[in-house]
Parts: structure tokens; sequence; C-alpha cells
């Protein structure tokens, strides 16, 4: 070694020594600087450390309340109904709104934590802080007492925090960042996904039985998942019994924690880890090419009106995280008893902080937000012309290629979707596409003018900077609903077993039994049951905009009936994945229709012009040249082309014949010498109703069998590029 490398590595030793020194020293200099509270040294914290935070040889604890007049710490061991420490923030660790004290010497292995607010009792004036009401941390990392399904363990209503230690190593993992338009989403519960023993993983119910369930979701083709609320929740919050049956809050929309990830929904306990095996979950997702968007419910708490439980906000500061009467009562725009007042500027800064953490700590592709018209209302309710949380959201740097999707509707009676105020950055869940489509699919053949424009992209709703493919998440089913079977085997609700008398759940499903209301043994019915699927998901899988798809649709899955399963923790919710085996054809249709739709960019988007002139979407009626869609016409066809990167026309031409009768057609004529090739026929006698090696047709005429789709996709001669 050289004399010069030699004296380099020396200074650096040196450096090194005297850097460790120095802050040995600033440790200790901060060590005689401390106050003592409680047995407990502390001294002033990081205010925009919100929550609570490790550092060396303590915890850096923030919170924030604008009204309060004192705000205690109590510290807990594990399990236990006494705290063992009660600090309270000095007067002088509190800048602003913001509480913040560091406290040394605690053990975060066996630490549970939670707060005492003080300050004035007006109800009237929406003002409930109450020293006695014990209070979740609004910014836990870790809920505790929720890790057993379906046993609260929480200490007399109250829930408690864990201080989380976040040493994860996602090493290159980043979001994905696939286009809209060339996004196939699959909507998914965690627990309901693979809690029946159909399933066949180790740990059923768990994010670790989603982890080995995302081979065949590759398989299938989608490109994201979609997973219903995963923010901690307590799904024992209404628990009763109907029936002998045990009904919980399954869905979990009504939030505890958003910070935390629910801890029933690991595997195994987690302490001071939670969210591990979460994280492990969305890396291998991203290993294997499929995003992950989570469902985010900051419309409402489950905290609830006046007669529900003081968690956390009621009790921090109820009149700043609640839209409020004159009186202090709550307004009731989310249909659950209280509605995030999302647009003052405390309540933002969470609600962005929040979904910052997620996507800086779990690597998020994008959100759905619930009933997302209630984030653009005023303090009073009223709708904004320019809702600052959702420019800001738009806008959030950190935030800027995550999805945003929104369902555009609250309620209170909002309906924005085509009119949410999209900043040229939110996607929508496109209702009226399920609706109309719904209808038309059905039978209503009267509704073609409609269906038109939800297939082609609703440019009646997104138009300019908001094209409908970039705009429009299109969808038939959802958690919300009836199943793709249910809904053509059912023609009204059966949500008896929800104990409400069937009187919960929407009454408007656009269903149509085929013949005979829930299950038969008549073969004909079954038959036609799954031509009326294979339309569906040929429609779907056709059509301009972000096909989403809910998880078991592909193979069948039955709620029998059931619209509103928000509390069914049993077979009715859950997956029976024996059900592949049983439909396995359908399955199979179901998966290449998928692929087809990725092998066909012409029906996602605009390519560069067909060089065989044809436009970017046409429509036409029985005959090619009539392309004047009516309340009369039996047919419609939708014909996509464009020219793909390698230069080679790409042509489909989708048709839908929902008439009860057969309608025969003529296809539109090809240029330049090309020809139509038949690639999906629904009616198919023989039951080839896919072709992986679309079918030459010999001529120009064609019959649509009733109630039928067919795809057609233009073909060239080989010397024409």
């Amino acid at each position: 070694m050289s004399d010069f490398r030699r004296r380099r590595i020396e200074k650096k030793t040196l450096r090194e020594h005297r850097g460790a020194e120095l802050r040995k020293n600033d440790i200790n200099r901060q060590l005689l600087a401390l106050d003592e509270i409680s047995g407990y040294r502390v001294r002033p914290g990081y205010c925009e450390l919100s929550g609570a935070t490790a550092i060396t040889d303590g915890v850096n604890f923030t919170v924030t309340s604008k009204g309060a007049t004192s705000i205690t710490l109590l510290l807990y061991h594990r399990g236990e109904s006494a705290p063992f420490a009660q600090i309270p923030f000095p007067d002088s660790y509190r800048i602003g709104y913001v509480y913040s004290m560091i406290v040394f010497g605690v053990n975060i292995e066996n630490l549970e934590y939670c707060y005492s607010v003080d300050g004035p009792w007006d109800p009237s004036a929406g003002l409930l802080f109450d020293k006695n009401h014990l209070l979740l941390d609004p910014y836990a990392k870790a809920v505790s007492g929720q890790r057993i399904w379906g046993q609260s363990t929480s200490q007399n209503g109250t829930y408690r925090a864990r201080v989380v230690r976040d040493n994860f190593e996602w090493n290159a993992t980043q979001q994905l960042n696939y286009r809209m338009d060339d996004s196939i989403i699959y909507e998914l519960h965690v627990r309901g996904f693979t809690k029946d023993s159909s399933s066949n993983v180790e740990n059923p119910g768990t994010f670790d039985g989603i982890k080995e369930k995302i081979p065949y979701l590759k398989h299938l083709g989608i490109t994201a998942v979609e997973l219903m609320p995963i923010f901690e929740f307590d799904e024992t919050r209404d628990k009763r019994e109907v029936n002998g049956r045990t009904l919980l809050d399954y869905w979990g929309y009504n939030t505890v924690g958003f910070f935390a990830p629910n801890t029933s929904y690991a595997s195994k306990g987690e302490y001071n880890y939670e969210g591990l095996e979460l994280k492990k979950l969305i890396k291998e997702f991203k290993e294997n090419g499929i995003e992950v968007i989570l469902d985010v419910v900051f419309n409402h708490t489950a905290e609830g009106n006046e007669y529900g439980p003081y968690i956390s906000f009621k009790g921090f500061d109820n009149n700043v995280y609640y839209m409020l009467t004159a009186d202090g009562k709550y307004y009731n725009f989310s249909g659950c008893g209280n509605t995030m007042n999302c647009n003052n500027p405390m309540v933002q800064e969470m609600i962005v902080g929040c979904l910052r953490y997620w996507v800086e700590n779990y690597r998020i592709d994008g959100f759905r937000f619930d009933l997302a018209s209630i984030l653009g209302r005023n303090e009073d309710g009223a709708p904004m012309e320019h809702p600052p949380l959702i420019q800001r959201l738009a806008y959030d740097p950190i935030l800027g290629k995550a999805k945003l999707i929104a369902e555009a509707w609250d309620a209170g009676g909002m309906y924005q979707v085509g009119s949410f105020p999209a900043s040229k950055r939110w996607a929508e869940w496109n209702g009226k596409y399920r609706d109309d489509i719904r209808s038309y699919l059905k039978g209503e053949y009267w509704s073609a003018p409609e269906a038109i424009k939800r297939i082609t992209g609703s440019m009646d709703l997104y138009n300019g900077d908001y094209v409908g493919y970039n705009s429009s998440i299109n969808f038939l089913t959802c958690h919300d609903g009836f199943t793709m079977y249910d809904l053509y085997s059912y023609n009204g609700k059966h949500n008896e077993a929800n104990g409400w008398n069937n009187t919960d759940g929407t009454d408007d499903n656009r269903s149509w039994n085929c013949g005979a209301e829930g299950e038969t043994d008549d073969p004909n019915i079954i038959a036609l049951r799954y031509r009326m699927m294979r339309n569906a998901i040929t429609v779907l899988m056709c059509s301009r905009g972000t096909p989403m798809i809910l998880a078991g649709d592909e193979f069948g899955n039955t709620q029998f009936g059931n619209n509103n399963a928000y509390c069914q923790d049993n077979e009715i919710s859950w997956l029976n994945w024996d059900n592949i085996n049983k439909n396995k054809d359908f399955y199979n249709f179901y998966r290449n229709v998928i692929q087809f739709r990725k092998r066909h960019p012409a029906i996602r988007k605009d390519l560069a012009p067909a060089k065989c002139g044809l436009p970017y979407i046409s429509c036409h009626a029985e005959n090619p040249n009539n392309e004047n869609i009516t309340k009369d016409s039996k047919m419609i066809g939708v014909r996509f082309a464009g020219s793909s990167k390698n230069k080679v026309d790409d042509v489909v031409y989708l048709c839908i014949n929902v008439y009860w009768e057969d309608v025969p057609i003529k296809l539109p004529g090809m240029p330049i010498g090309g020809f139509w090739s038949l690639a999906i026929n629904t009616a198919d006698e023989n039951g080839k109703y896919f072709y992986n090696r679309p079918k030459p047709l010999t001529q120009d005429l064609w019959v649509m069998k009733a109630r039928s789709v067919s795809v057609f996709v233009g073909s060239f001669p080989t010397d024409y590029r």
C-alpha cells in the first residue's frame, strides 16, 4: 500500500472517529438538557414527525390539536390494562397546535401508547374534549388489540398504538406506472380471496394467502390488483347474530387507523414490524408485473355520529375533522353517521400525509377513493368548484405518478360521473358504463345509442383533455352489488341473511335470471347464463377505457343473490375455488378475452392512423353502410382501427346482438384486399367460443345468433404492411 493511500485511510478513520465522538458528545449534551417527567427523561420533539417515531434510545411522539388545553401521553406494557407511565406534554413543548416530545429510555418491543386530551366540552359547538376518553394516535402506524380476526381485545373500547420499525429493503422496487389504457384492474377482498378451504393455500385469508395466488393472477392476465380496505378496522364493531350466524364488518370500510395495515390480515404476529407481510406481498406483486391499488376511505371514520364511539378524531378535534351542523350534529353525506371535513387544512394535511406514507413506505401504485365526491364538499357540505384537496392530490409531487381513481358520487346525492373536478389527473369509476351496458346486455336493445357511447369511451362524459380511455374505469360488477354469475341468475336481491328483511342493498340491479330465480337444473337456462356472461366479459374487454373485474367472476363465483355482502364473513363472500374446475371452459374463455384485449391496442387507444385508411372508431348497424344507431337497432357493431408500432394495421370489429332472435348482418368491407377472420363467437354451437388463431371468413355475411357477441379481426395479404 502506498504512503498516500495509507494517509488517506488514516485521515478517513480519524474523521469517522471524531464524528462518532461529536455525535456522542451531542447526545450527552442533549441528555444533560433533558427534563424529567414521571421518572422519564424527555425533551422537545420534532414537530414534523407526526405519530410515534423510534429514534436513538427513545421515541418521538407528535400529535396535533387545535382546541385542546393539554395532552397527556399514556404508556403501557403490551396487553396490560393500567399504564406504567403518564407523561403530560409541557406547555413549552407545544408549537402552534402541535405537541411534540421525545421520551428516552422506553423499550418499544413491549410498548403500547395512547393519549388523554383535555379541553372544553360543548357539544353544541362541536367540542368534545374529555380527558377520560383515551384516544388512539390519528397517525398510528400500528393498532394493537386487533390481531385475531373476529376478536377485539381493545381495552374497554379504547384502541392503542404501537411503535413500528421500518427497515424493509425494497432494493429497486418502484411504482410500475402502467398507462391507464393498458391496465386491467382486479378488485379483491384480502380475506375472502383465499379464506375458503378450496383455495388450498397455507395461510388462508391473509396477505400471505394472496401471495400464493400471484402465479394464478399473472396467468389470468390482470395488470393491477385493487385491494378492498386494508387500513386498520375493527370487524367486531357491529358484531351481531342473525339466524345463528355471526355477522361482522367484513368489508372494512369503517377505518380505525389510516396509517396502519390491518393486523388481522397478517398470518402471524409482527410486533414492531407491522406491515412486513404486506410489504413482501407488494414487492412480489411488482416483481411479477402487477400493480397494487388501495381502496381508501376518507369520507368517514368508524366513530359514527353522536352515538358512536370515541376512538381518536372526536377527542382530538371533533369540529375540525368532521362536518358539523350549526348545533354540533354530524352531516351524514357518507351514509355511515359522519362525514370527514376533508377540505379543512389540518384534515388535508393528514390525508396527504397518509397517502404519501403509503407510496413512500409501501410503494403503492394508486388509490381508489370511496365516495370521492365528499372530497369536494365544503365545511357546510356544499359542493366546491375547485376543491383544494382534490387539486392538491392531483399535483402533489410524491403522488405524482400514483393512479387516482374516484368513486364519483356520495350518499348525499352528489353524482359527478363525468364531472368530477379531475384536474386532468383523476380517473373515475364509470357508473354510467355499468348501468347502460347492464341494461343493454340483458336485452334492452332500445338502449343501443347509450351502449355505443359507453363502448367507445364515454366521450359524452370525457372529452378534450379527459379522453375516455384515460378517465373511464369501465366495470359491470364490483364488491358492491351482484357478481357476474348472479347478474344473470337473479332478477332481485336476496339479502335476507344480512338481517334487515331484505331492505338493504340496491334494487337497481338491471339483472336478468334467464328464466329461473337462483340455482336451476335446467340445461337451457344454465347454457344461456354462461352465454350472457361470455357476452359481458367480451364487451367489457372490447370497450375503450380501463376495465375492472371482480375477483371470482372469471370462474362464475356466486354470492347466492346477495348484492350487499358487507357483513358476510362466510361462504357467501368467500371465493369458492372449486368453481375453476367446475367452470373450466368459462375460465379459459375469460382469460383468453383478456389476452385478446392485450394483443389489440386499437381497442384501447388511438394509435397511428391505419395504413388501410380506416378511421379510429366507426359504428354500424346490421347494414354496415348505416352508421346511425337508433333505439330500433337490433344489432350494433363497433370497429376499431389503427397502426401499431411495427406499422401493421390492427383492426377489430365488435358485434353485439342482444335481441332474442337471430339477426343476419353484413360485415363492413375491408380495403386493399383485406378480409375478416372470426376471433370470438359467444354462441358457437360447437362450444368453440374463442379462436386463438382467428378463423378466416369466405364471405361478408354473418348470422348473429340471439343474445350473442361476435368479434372479428381484420387480416391483410402478407405483402401488405
